[in-house]
């Protein structure tokens, strides 16, 4: 009965270091997996932060090039109408300055709406900015490197397990477990010496 024990036992210890070898290789690919996982949501997250980058200096670029070209064209609307008035010989009148002033009232309120328009858009590049870095958050995962000591641990207790379980076994046939056996052997061996 012995030898079915150990042979029981035997093959519980072949098993658990197959489950262990497997369990080891399991970890390292489940890590592999959660690293690639991060560095992809990583290189997803700076590609988006590139393009929204480029959206918004392109669009203070247009903002900038509406501006300028606003500007050239109001020097130029003033030029000509104060070189016309100038070479008219009139004065400048009551109701030339207020149409000066509706003129410079309208260039105004362009360029504040100019303004306003760019502020939207700076407001909006951040709130984009945020989500991109909450989307890679929640694109990324935990890492949980492979632990193998924690894994042999657990196929030991399986093999003890195991063994008990067999001793647990034999002792409720009312066999005679290994401990006892030895425990026999330990006495038979005191007594020896006495006689």
């Amino acid at each position: 009965m012995c030898s079915s024990t150990f042979a029981l036992t035997a093959i519980s210890v072949a098993s658990a270091g197959l489950q262990y070898q497997a369990g080891k290789a399991q970890q390292k690919a489940t890590y592999a997996a959660q690293k690639r996982q991060n560095s992809i949501a990583r290189e997803n997250a700076i590609r988006r932060y590139a393009t929204e980058q480029l959206k918004i200096r392109q669009t203070l670029k247009k903002s900038a090039r509406a501006d300028y070209i606003a500007t050239l064209k109001s020097r130029k609307i003033r030029s000509e109408f104060l070189t016309e008035a100038g070479s008219a010989g009139l004065a400048i009148s009551g109701s030339t300055e207020a149409l000066m002033r509706d003129y410079y009232r309208t260039e105004g309120n362009y360029r504040n709406a100019l303004n306003n328009n760019m502020n939207i858009n700076i407001s909006q590049f951040e709130r984009n900015l945020e989500a991109i870095q909450f989307g890679q958050k929640a694109q990324m995962t935990y890492e949980t490197p492979p632990n193998p000591h924690l894994l042999f641990a657990t196929q030991a207790l399986n093999v003890a397990n195991t063994y008990w379980s067999l001793e647990s076994q034999k002792e409720m046939k009312g066999l005679m477990t290994n401990a006892e056996k030895r425990r026999q052997k330990r006495l038979a061996r005191r007594y020896e010496g006495y006689t």
